[in-house]
């Protein structure tokens, strides 16, 4: 009777340690699942970033290099860290910049890295973002955010990195549609190969320009 009970035990323990490791590896692949270039491309290059962060934009110009040369999608995810003071503000401006007609994000968010140092507190960065705005002649509004649309779309990329595992800046994949059996995506962590691994991921897919 003894040795019937542990034996049921044993049973149900190792099916439920089963169960729970499947809900794992299904969760992982759930949280990877955004790892795809969009709709219509074969190659793109997928990225967190926070624009107070140093390696960030050390490493935005190559990124900008390397989506130019190959013409692919650099889809640019935020993923403002804590202990920045004013990275928050700054991806939240960015996509306000976005929104407008001229579409600006990018190139603000490029301009901040370039003048990263500079920008010191959220002062410093009211006034570079006031300047970039009348160079560009966009009219700045006292409330750029009044709703809290923009501040939820940077807190939706933020808990998207969570779900990845993501937990520093800059994490950057090289992804694909995995056409010519090439793999779904491979992260970067060492910036001179990124345009070695753009080039075995184009000649895999074999469909991506040059």
């Amino acid at each position: 009777m003894k040795q019937g009970t542990m034996i049921r035990k044993f049973v149900i323990f190792f099916a439920s340690l089963s169960l729970a490791l499947g809900a794992s590896v299904s969760r992982a692949q759930q949280n990877m699942s955004a790892l795809k270039p969009p709709p219509g491309a074969h190659v793109a290059i997928f990225e967190f970033y926070d624009l107070e962060c140093p390696m960030c934009a050390r490493e935005n110009p190559v990124l900008k290099e390397a989506a130019a040369k190959y013409h692919a999608p650099w889809l640019r995810h935020d993923f403002p860290l804590p202990q920045h003071v004013w990275s928050f503000q700054a991806a939240v401006n960015a996509r306000w910049f976005d929104e407008q007609p001229q579409h600006l994000g990018n190139e603000y968010r490029d301009t901040v890295f370039a003048n990263q140092i500079a920008i010191e507190t959220k002062d410093d960065l009211r006034q570079f973002t006031d300047k970039f705005a009348q160079q560009h002649g966009v009219a700045m509004p006292f409330l750029i955010d009044p709703q809290g649309k923009l501040t939820a779309e940077v807190k939706a990329d933020y808990a998207l990195a969570q779900r990845m595992g993501v937990n520093q800046t800059p994490t950057v994949w090289i992804v694909t549609d995995r056409s010519g059996g090439a793999a779904p995506y491979t992260p970067i962590t060492d910036y001179s190969k990124l345009f070695t691994t753009l080039d075995e991921a184009v000649a895999q897919t074999s469909h991506g320009k040059r």
